[in-house]
């Protein structure tokens, strides 16, 4: 397992957004938020059943842990990020979500322990200037939602989803560590009930009559909503909990840092928006604090380093 295969995931979840714009031509986000996580929680949950009948067996705190990621990694998350991506291109909602790792450090300072070094806070120093030339940057339909200062509430959106996120994963971090879940049955369980709560809001304040898809629609949004199930929920979700017994979530973050680009050349060909040079200097800027504070991880002893990765394939990387 290697940095390659991080970067191959994000390269296909980059894609996502601009799925996502496409799809949403055919149905309102909140019902595509609940369609896609529920098709792929029954999916992994249906493959459980058949091959590993024994994740099923939870106590109370797996329960409650499996709760807490469906609230803030999959219902929280997807109705923000997808209720912002109506306003904003793919490419810059995508690098939004790069304020993961600023969040990501918090929390695996205040959950796992991990010390806050000196170059690591000069790689969030720089990563944080890289924002600010995107952030400033308003076009279309965004300026008509202007929030306060340069911040549109689609922009807090994402960012709120970016938060929401990271927490999830931690979370997740946590289910797999200390509470012996599966990656696969915290990712189907969780997409499940996330998928139902989003199908709740969204019978709530979307227009169901009796599902809000129009016939002549529902083709391309069934099409659109299991390309995306594929990519995002099967591959990069599981992915992501197979990495994190390797990576810690906040070198997992920096490295999405990259996805902006990919999400750029996306929206270019699906969707003729034009790349913004804006966000690829940006993104330069912010991977300089991704190569710093991935060297400041290493030196700490939280990445696993190729020669002990081969230990057991439960294995964890090390918090203290």
């Amino acid at each position: 397992m290697s940095i390659p295969l991080v970067i191959f995931m994000y390269a296909v979840w980059s894609s996502v957004f601009s799925l996502g714009k496409m799809t949403m031509q055919y149905c309102p986000p909140l019902f595509l938020t609940g369609a896609r996580m529920a098709i792929a929680g029954v999916l992994l949950l249906v493959f459980l059943a058949i091959f590993k009948r024994s994740s099923f067996k939870l106590n109370r705190i797996q329960v409650l842990s499996i709760a807490l990621l469906s609230f803030f990694s999959i219902y929280l998350t997807n109705a923000l990020e997808f209720w912002g991506l109506q306003y904003l291109s793919a490419a810059k909602t995508c690098f939004i979500y790069s304020l993961s790792p600023f969040f990501a450090a918090l929390f695996s300072y205040l959950h796992f322990n991990e010390k806050m070094n000196g170059r690591k806070w000069l790689g969030l120093g720089i990563g944080f200037l890289g924002f600010i030339p995107v952030l400033l940057t308003q076009t279309g339909s965004e300026e008509l939602l202007n929030a306060f200062s340069f911040f549109s509430w689609p922009t807090l959106a994402i960012m709120a989803a970016a938060l929401c996120s990271v927490y999830g994963w931690v979370i997740l971090r946590l289910v797999v560590k200390d509470h012996s879940i599966s990656p696969l049955m915290a990712n189907g369980a969780s997409m499940l009930f996330g998928g139902l709560l989003a199908f709740g809001h969204s019978f709530l304040v979307e227009n169901w009559n009796p599902i809000p898809v129009q016939a002549q629609n529902f083709a391309p949004f069934l099409q659109g909503t299991l390309l995306m199930t594929l990519l995002f929920n099967i591959i990069c979700y599981n992915l992501y909990g197979v990495l994190l017994k390797r990576f810690t979530a906040t070198f997992l973050s920096f490295v999405g840092l990259l996805s902006p680009v990919f999400a750029s050349l996306n929206g270019l060909v699906f969707l003729g928006e034009p790349i913004s040079w804006t966000i690829i200097l940006s993104t330069g800027i912010v991977s300089l604090g991704l190569w710093i504070v991935y060297r400041a991880e290493l030196k700490q002893g939280y990445i696993v380093k190729s020669s002990s990765a081969k230990a057991t394939a439960g294995e964890t990387a090390p918090t203290s």
